[in-house]
This record gives structure tokens, sequence and C-alpha cells, in this order.
């Protein structure tokens, strides 16, 4: 056999040929080893963990939510969770018996959760959000692939108060209604976690140390709530429920300059750390924003205010005569008062809410006027405060809108709003013309460091109304409370102006019969509105159902002592109450300082004397001359022999 002889070119190209293709498959292997470890190391790494690490987790704190003093609403306890790694398990009876025993489960259902082919398994709900105590009975156990999970859960300290703006969270701690739905994504906070290695039986390896990942806790939120404003309304509310068994009830106080909600309840209520004790008709409807119905005579100041503006109407110098109804479109539209009031100033038409001149109102404006000034003061639309499932309200389509749907929009009939919507247009009226966005979030904090992170100013929405028109308003509103159908919101020293309300409920396309929903707004200082306050009392039984005399009372308590908790001091500039026959009698106390018991009884004061110490002469009283009480009240006198001055 001959062998053909290769040439030495012929070689040194070969071993060229093979030394490039060696260079390339290393450079392509070494590219490749260069990736992976530098470009997708970490992302590999993180990869490999998660196939023999575990997770152990630890909730977040969710922030607190507390009133604008920073008084807690809603806060976190420690809640404790039971989890189990079944690889980890080496004697499955056992462990499930002793759970069984402590968490009060069956042990046949023990046992399946602490074999279940799962990497990590919840016992729950029995072991899910347990008690410290209970929590240590575990860990005394000392069981392997039994972990304690620290978790937390939502607290409400003061229980039935608040309920519906706060809203609750549910066991993951999620927002679910309210407040602590509508800014979950702030309060909910990011999970933490411990990682411990396991082998791929998930089996714990002990020489490998375990990994913390802190929890990041929610931000805190203040609230515009004044908790002694709210307390005063719980109170009241409580009250009226207990009174007349209404089918529900609310309360909203504002400051009128800025938007700011100081209060807000209604009736049903709940406790939101027991809410699956109650139906979900009752916590998912928080009637303040959701509710729409008529509102009756609240809204004849809107009326006024557009014929105030408009410059058709004086006050002091117009008149009307009211025979007790009024025909528009062929229909009788009638006053409340059988037989009408007779001749009367526009000024008495508003004091006593005579329905036929704010008919003659509506008419002098027109349609046109009249829905632009009621879309101005934002009815027909949402007010956009921080709360889920705000109603907009109802109102006729201006090309619908007749002379019979003219008059009865003009005294309140007809047409549906939400109390939100009235507290912000009220407000506007009062306040010098200023429409505000109510708004309940007044500064996120920092749960570690409590610094500000973010602040809410308000939000002026539109200028409705001139300073001047809205001094007018606030003086007729002023004479309703003190010689109109208001009186029951009268408070001696607080200058109080509003307007009660009586709206039919309708059902089916007709007025049902003795079921109304009373109501009433009010404001003071009537020359600086400080507070704005409405009630609404549903269909209120066992009493004449009129504004004036349900929901006026309750108006006027929470507006006298919101001003004291607020630090506004009582005046005497005030116009005289214009007292009914069956009025509590005010009498004036007198000055007591120097006199002798002997000589105050010989006066014979309308009071009751409370006398203690051992002299003859007056020398401190309580309450201090020249205040307003009821007749019969108890003055406090101190007696000693040395005069005030000497002390």
């Amino acid at each position: 056999m001959k062998f053909k002889r290769v040439s030495n070119v012929t070689v040194r190209k070969r071993l060229i040929l093979f030394l490039l293709a060696g260079l390339v498959v290393f450079s392509v292997i070494a590219g490749r080893l260069g990736y992976v470890q530098l470009v997708q190391g970490h992302e590999l790494s993180e990869k490999a963990a998660d196939l023999w690490s575990r997770n152990i987790p630890f909730e977040a704190k969710r922030g607190e939510i507390l009133d604008r003093n920073g008084i807690p609403l809603a806060t976190n306890v420690s809640a404790p969770s039971v989890l189990v790694v079944p690889r980890q398990i080496t004697d499955p009876n056992d462990t499930a018996e002793k759970l069984a025993g402590v968490l009060g489960i069956d042990k046949q259902r023990a046992y399946e959760l602490v074999t279940k082919g799962e990497s990590i398994v919840r016992i729950n709900p029995e072991g899910r959000k347990i008690s410290n105590e209970l929590a240590n009975e575990v860990r005394l156990l000392q069981l392997d692939g039994v972990y304690i999970a620290e978790d937390n859960r939502r607290h409400y300290p003061f229980g039935n108060y608040l309920s519906h703006v706060l809203g609750f969270a549910g066991i993951d701690n999620q927002g679910l209604t309210g407040l602590e739905l509508y800014y979950d994504e702030y309060l909910k906070g990011e999970q933490g976690h411990v990682s411990f290695y396991s082998d791929a039986k998930g089996r714990r390896m002990p020489n490998l140390a375990d990994e913390y990942t802190p929890p990041l806790d929610g931000m805190n939120l203040n609230l515009t709530i004044d908790s002694k404003i709210q307390t005063i309304i719980e109170r009241e509310l409580d009250i009226a429920e207990a009174t007349y068994n209404p089918d529900g009830a609310i309360a909203i106080a504002m400051n009128p300059n800025t938007g700011e909600v100081l209060g807000m309840s209604s009736r049903p209520g709940f406790d939101p750390g027991r809410f699956t004790e109650v139906p979900p008709e009752i916590y998912n409807q928080n009637k303040p924003v959701w509710s729409q119905y008529e509102p009756g005579s609240t809204f004849k100041i809107i009326t006024l205010a557009a014929a105030l503006e408009e410059g058709l109407v004086n006050l002091k110098h117009d008149h009307f005569h009211d025979p007790g109804s009024i025909e528009v479109a062929g229909h009788r539209l009638r006053c409340w008062k059988k037989g009408g009031h007779g001749s009367q100033t526009f000024l008495e038409v508003v004091q006593n809410s005579c329905n036929p001149g704010f008919v003659v109102l509506g008419e002098r404006l027109g349609k046109v006027k009249l829905f632009d000034y009621i879309h101005d003061f934002g009815f027909g639309e949402k007010t956009g405060i921080d709360l889920q499932g705000e109603g907009k309200g109802i109102l006729f389509d201006i090309d619908n809108v007749g002379p019979l749907e003219l008059a009865t929009t003009a005294f309140g009939q007809g047409v549906s709003v939400t109390p939100i919507q009235q507290v912000a247009a009220v407000a506007a009226a009062v306040n010098g013309g200023f429409l505000y966005q109510p708004y309940l979030a007044k500064e996120w904090t920092d749960p570690d460091t409590g610094e500000v992170v973010s602040r809410t100013t308000p939000n002026m929405k539109k200028d409705v109304i001139s300073e001047e028109t809205s001094a007018e308003i606030r003086n007729a509103l002023e004479h309703v409370v003190a010689k109109g159908t208001g009186r029951g919101a009268f408070v001696e020293g607080y200058r109080v102006g509003g307007k009660t309300g009586t709206a039919q409920k309708a059902e089916g396309g007709r007025y049902l019969e003795n079921n109304h929903i009373v109501s009433f707004i009010g404001f003071a200082p009537a020359d600086d509105p400080q507070i704005v306050v409405y009630t609404a009392v549903d269909n209120p039984k066992e009493t004449l159902q009129f504004g004036g005399i349900v929901a006026a009372p309750i108006v006027g308590n929470i507006i006298e002592d919101s001003l004291q908790a607020m630090g506004v001091e009582k005046r005497s500039d005030q116009i005289e109450k214009e007292r009914m026959w069956n009025d509590e009698q005010i009498v004036e106390v007198p000055d007591l300082i120097g006199r002798t018991v002997k000589d105050i009884n010989q006066s014979y004061y309308e009071l009751k004397l409370d006398a203690s110490g051992s002299g003859e002469e007056v020398v401190l009283q309580s309450p201090e001359p020249g205040t307003k009480v009821a007749a019969g009240s108890v003055i406090r006198v101190y007696m000693d022999d040395k005069t005030g001055e000497d002390q």
C-alpha cells in the first residue's frame, strides 16, 4: 500500500484551522460562562436559593389611623399564626395530636395538614391570627417543622365609633371598606420574612444561618376628624336612636372654611372589629355619602342664595301673601301650615319655610338660572370626598323642566341629593361663597420617625356667590333659628343659623304616609361660621315628623358642645329668641357677690341656691353673673365673712 505524502504547508494549514476552531469554541464557552457569571449570576443564584430556601412570612403593620389630635382610631395588635413545613416533621402522628390538643381542632384534620404535599401549610383558621398566649403554648411544644409567624390584626379601640368612615380590614390585613379600603395602598406596607434553607427532601440545613428581611410598615394617617366632636355626634345619635327608634339616622360636622370633615356617623352602626356579626347592608352603606333622597326645605337655601345673588328679592322690603297654597300648571302646591302664613316679608317667608313663597322665588329665577346655581353649588355630581360609594344625586334634565318641576325644585321636592352634597353646598352659602371639596385625610406620617410625608390642602372648587349675598343668607338663617321653624336649634350665647327639612319618602311612584326624613342643617357662629352640622333622622316613631321638632334640637346640642370643645367663647350679641308657650323659660343669673342668703331668698329669683361655707356673705358663685340658664337651675355659692376682694 502506498501512502500519499502530505506537504508541510498542508499540515500547517490544518493546524492553524484546528487552532482557530479551538479558539472560537473556547471564546464561545468563555463568553457564555462570563455572561452566566456576571450578567445572569444574581438571577440564577436567586432561583437556586428559591429551590432550597423556605420563607416564614412576617406581616407588615398597617399604618395607624388617628384623629387630627393624634388619638388612635385604628391600630394593630399582635396576632401570631401557626405554619408547618410537612417535610420537616419526623413524627406526623405525634405532631398532629399535640397541635390538635392546643389549637382545639380535630386530630384527623391536623394530621392531613401536617402531611400535606406542600412546602408550607397554614393552619387556617384555627391557627391563624391567634392570641400570644396560645402561640406560646405552641412554641413550648418544640415541634420540628412547626413555626410561629409574627402576624398582627386590626384593632378598633373605640368599637362602634366612626365605623362607616373607618371601615375595616380583613384577616389578611387588606382594607375591605371605608378609609381602610380607599387608602389601602398606603396603609398596608410590604411583607417581610425569615428565610431558612432545606435540602431536596425539605429537611432544614443546620449549617446555614437564617436570613431576615424586615417588613416595611404602612404609613400612618391623621384624619381631619376631631374625636371630641365625633364623640358628641355619636352620643346624640345614640340618644336619637333610643328616643325615636328610627329606620336610620346620620350626622355630619364640617369646617366650612376648609372642607375638613370634623365628624361623621350614621345609624344603624357596627363594630369594625366584629363586622362578621352584622349583615353586609349595614356595613356597606355609609349613609352620609351614599344615601340619595329628597332634601326638603334645607334645599331652599340654594333657591334663596340664587335669588339674592341675582337681585330678585329684598328680604326686608318685599312682601308675599300666603293663603296656604299656590296653583302651578293646574296643580295646587300647599304650604305646610294649613291656612297659610298670610302677609309676610320674604325674610319671614324664609323664617316660616313657606313653600308658596319659594315657588315665587323659583319663578322669578326661571329654570335656567335656578339650575345653573344648583349645579354651581355641586349638586348632580360627586363632591370628591375620599370614600367609596359616593352618590351623585338625581336632578331633572333641564329640557324636561316645566313650571311644575321648577316650582317643586325651588322648595326641595322632586330632586335627590346626598347629605355630604348638602353640607358642602350650605358651607359655601355661609362661608362667603366658596365651594370646598370635603375631605378626611389630613396628613400622612412616617411610622418610624413621625415626620409628615404629605399633607392635604383645602381644594376650593368654585366661587359661587358674593360675600354680600353670603352675609344676607347667614342673617336670614339666624332669624330662622331665633324666630322661625328652627327654634329647636337655638343655643344661648352662640349665634346659630340653620334650616329645617321635612321630606316625604317615595315608594312605587307614590309618597308614603307618615314616613318622612326629617333634617336640620345649622352653622355657628352666624357672623363667622366655624362649623356646619347636618342631621337627618329617617322615619322617627311616636313623634310629630318635623325637622324643627326632631332634628333641630340634635343639631343645637352638637353645635353647642362642639363649639365649647373648639374653644369658641359664648357672646351676648345674638338675636333674641322668640319664645313659644311650651319653650323652657330662660333667666339671667344675677350678681350675688356680697349678698346674704336671706337677702337672696327675699328677692324671689326663679333659681335654686346651693350654699356652702360658714360665712354670712357670698364671695364666689357659679355660674357667673349674666349667664343665661333655664328657670329653676341651681346656682352654687360659697359663703365667707370676707368679700371677694379681700380673699
